[in-house]
């Protein structure tokens, strides 16, 4: 079985993954995400630094860079094509479009009645000044792609609201406005293959940004049937093979999504919980795929 994953070579998941299948005997190879190659006519392939892809069983995504437009199109045409052609990605191309987009994400949970923040995403400065407004004058402007917390603000401010929304005017960015929901500083991650809440943590912070890669601290935590549900419906909406699920806890006593990773990682939940999702990723591939 040929098993390869598309990443930063190198990367300490892409390294993990690799040992999981040396267990099983496989040796999975790494490739850079950003050397993709495609020809077509005679021969027609895929390729990253002269390896062909097309004849591998299954490749896994640990990384989709930032880039221009066309750079990010292309990478995301070329795992399409490679679908077509019969290798399996995990997770899906289709998967990672829903879960790399913040609006596009929450639009999909939301319309199937799972609880969501208050957000506003829009294209004109004018209807983002209304919307910090319609949302309380307390809110988190987000990027629409980004991962670990970076790059959000908290503003409850008018006139730095006006400063920030002008700058992301200057970049011609998406203005993706959400309400501020306050949650002690805490929120929940769980984490899903194949069906099924393998680990879960409570991540606690000094801060309103709740991401490890925030400086929040984990404890490993088990979750009510509810909670549990919740992540199961979230993941299978998303069509994803594995995520991460974050919930955040509301004042009221209940619970709000905040977001769906498709290319969730693991690092700080294994410190935590001792599982490695990990490896019960690489089972679950080999006992659905081999």
């Amino acid at each position: 079985m040929k098993i390869g994953i598309l990443g930063q070579r190198g990367g300490w998941h892409e390294r993990s993954l690799q040992k999981g299948f040396a267990r099983h005997g496989i040796q999975a190879q790494s490739f850079p995400i950003t050397r993709l190659c495609a020809s077509q006519g005679k021969p027609s392939n895929i390729s990253v630094n002269q390896t062909i892809l097309n004849d591998y069983d299954v490749l896994i995504v640990r990384a989709i860079p930032g880039g221009s437009l066309e750079e990010i199109i292309f990478r995301m045409d070329v795992l399409h094509c490679l679908e077509n052609q019969g290798v399996r990605i995990v997770n899906s191309p289709a998967a990672i479009e829903r879960t790399v987009d913040k609006y596009y994400t929450l639009s999909l949970l939301e319309d199937a009645g799972l609880p969501v923040p208050a957000s506003i995403v829009t294209q004109n400065f004018d209807e983002a000044m209304e919307g910090f407004d319609t949302l309380g004058q307390d809110i988190v402007i987000k990027p629409l792609f980004g991962s670990e917390g970076r790059g959000m603000v908290r503003v409850s401010d008018k006139d730095t609201a006006y400063r920030a929304l002008r700058a992301l005017e200057l970049g011609r960015y998406i203005y993706c406005l959400q309400k501020f929901v306050p949650h002690r500083c805490e929120d929940i991650r769980s984490f899903v293959v194949g069906g099924r809440v393998v680990a879960s943590m409570l991540r606690q912070s000094d801060s309103w940004k709740t991401n490890i890669a925030q400086g929040a601290k984990g404890k490993e935590i088990e979750l009510d049937p509810g909670l549990e549900q919740m992540s199961l419906t979230a993941a299978s909406i998303l069509g994803t093979d594995y995520a991460g699920v974050d919930i955040l806890p509301t004042e009221e006593g209940g619970h709000c999504l905040i977001e769906v990773n498709g290319i969730p990682a693991w690092r700080g939940l294994l410190s935590v919980t001792g599982v490695n999702p990990g490896d019960l990723l690489v089972d679950y591939i080999l006992n659905k795929y081999l």
